[in-house]
């Protein structure tokens, strides 16, 4: 598990260019699609992108983030938002079908954004990459481990650069809390507990009845793999993160946010279990408001002392099972209420706030005289600058799919185990499957529709 440390020199872009002239190279005579596809862009230009999603939830906001760069073509099943996003920047090409766009594109183009609902990240992004493109796709990397491993393998395959949308990776304190664990001040890590009470479509327990599909909305594309359902207002555009069938709740949506400090400070890869501790309102279409426990063995790590971390065991509440969440002993009720992450260690507590964006020690007290671990870990120049960067030659971003596909592997197992509650499942991370349960790896790889199946990627 790679990750930015400081002390590493990347090639600036003019070093890049002067060393290249130095070598005789002329950029001008090199298409740019032959410049993309080797992974370097001339430092003079700006990166052709392709947008996939820019309405919704956040598709909007992506662009925005990366229109330092050339928005060349923008792309969604929603004419509306297409529409929309078209008058902010009418020098791009629209497209309503991403297969579509990236047939006619590709060699045009040097990256993509992903701004889609969780069950179509993988697919979109395979597409991409298979062509040669670098990708920005949003959290959850996907909805299912399988998809995960395969994003993984195809990044490694054809060597684009990546970055999952979990912006909080990039903001110091996430940083500032793997320094300050790897410094020992909170001595072991023993447990660590992350929450998030929100959901979407709690309470809707059956498949919404049938509406008409709106006129600017292609709801067969917008399914793309998932099993087909009539369109309804209750699953698109915000809800469908609840229903089964296309999102992970809130797990996905907050928790590969909340639990960036944990993965990254903790260096969690690797699970040996999960287990469903609570469970309520259990259907066959929703996600239920649920809470389990993941324990991971004893793991590498360079700098902390002895080069290792030692066992823990990591918490995650959702909806109401918020309450099941114990306050550690030696903390109050309400030394932990600002906090979303909470460390438990041998010697003191930490917490992190939104998405990994505050870090404090607690109780409050303990920040009165406390000074900063030394800084280990680059500090990022923003989560959609440090992906362009690594598109034009740079560093690998610090979400890449080698970092970004293990971390929402583990945390997708919480997606599954609510369905064997009480029961320890055992996880062969190598083996992508639960050696006591064989039906749990039935939630492991999804249903294809027909016409949307994925094929295994070979490195």
């Amino acid at each position: 598990m790679s990750q930015q440390v400081k002390g590493a020199a990347p090639l600036s872009r003019r070093g890049f260019l002067g060393s290249a002239l130095t070598a005789g190279a002329l950029f001008s005579i090199v298409p740019r699609h032959v410049i993309a596809r080797s992974g370097q862009l001339a430092p003079s230009e700006k990166l052709n992108l392709g947008c996939v999603g820019v309405g919704g939830m956040q598709g909007a906001s992506d662009v925005n983030n990366v229109s330092s760069e050339n928005i060349y073509a923008i792309c969604d099943v929603d004419e509306n938002f297409l529409n929309k996003s078209a008058a902010k920047y009418p020098q791009a090409k629209k497209y309503r079908d991403f297969r579509e766009m990236l047939d006619k594109e590709y060699k045009n183009l040097d990256g993509i954004t992903i701004t889609i609902p969780d069950h179509m990240h993988a697919t979109v992004a395979l597409w991409a990459m298979e062509r040669g493109l670098h990708v920005h796709c949003q959290k959850p990397l996907a909805q299912s481990i399988w998809e995960c491993r395969q994003l993984a393998k195809a990044a490694q395959k054809y060597k684009v650069a990546t970055q999952m949308g979990n912006q909080g990776y990039s903001h110091p304190a996430t940083r500032i809390a793997s320094e300050t664990i790897w410094n020992g001040d909170l001595g072991e890590i023993k447990e660590v507990h992350g929450m998030n009470g929100g959901g979407f479509a709690r309470g809707v327990k059956a498949w919404p009845t049938g509406e008409d599909v709106p006129r600017t909305l292609d709801w067969e594309l917008w399914t793309g793999r998932a099993p087909m359902h009539a369109y309804s207002a209750k699953i698109a555009p915000i809800q469908w993160r609840g229903f089964l069938d296309y999102g992970t709740m809130m797990i996905g949506d907050w928790g590969v946010h909340i639990m960036g400090p944990a993965n990254w400070g903790l260096q969690l890869t690797d699970p040996l279990s999960v287990e469903c501790i609570a469970v309520d309102e259990v259907n066959d279409v929703t996600y239920p408001h649920y809470a389990c426990r993941f324990e991971f063995g004893e793991r590498p790590n360079k700098f902390v002392a002895g080069g290792k971390m030692p066992p823990v065991t990591v918490y995650w509440y959702e909806g109401k099972m918020c309450s099941k969440f114990n306050v550690p002993e030696g903390l109050t009720r309400e030394d932990v209420k600002p906090y979303n992450e909470i460390f438990v260690g041998t010697k003191g507590f930490m917490g992190t706030t939104g998405r990994g964006e505050g870090v404090r020690l607690i109780p409050e007290a303990k920040m009165k005289d406390y000074k900063r671990p030394p800084e280990l870990i680059e500090r990022s120049p923003g989560h959609f600058k440090d992906w362009i960067r690594a598109c034009k030659g740079g560093p690998a971003a610090c979400s890449n799919f080698s970092i970004s596909a293990p971390y929402t592997e583990w945390m997708l197992l919480g997606t599954i185990c609510w369905r064997f509650p009480n029961e320890k499942l055992l996880w062969d991370s190598k083996n992508m499957r639960f050696t006591n349960n064989e039906k749990a790896n039935a939630f492991v790889k999804p249903l294809f529709r027909k016409g949307w199946e994925l094929k295994e990627i070979t490195v």
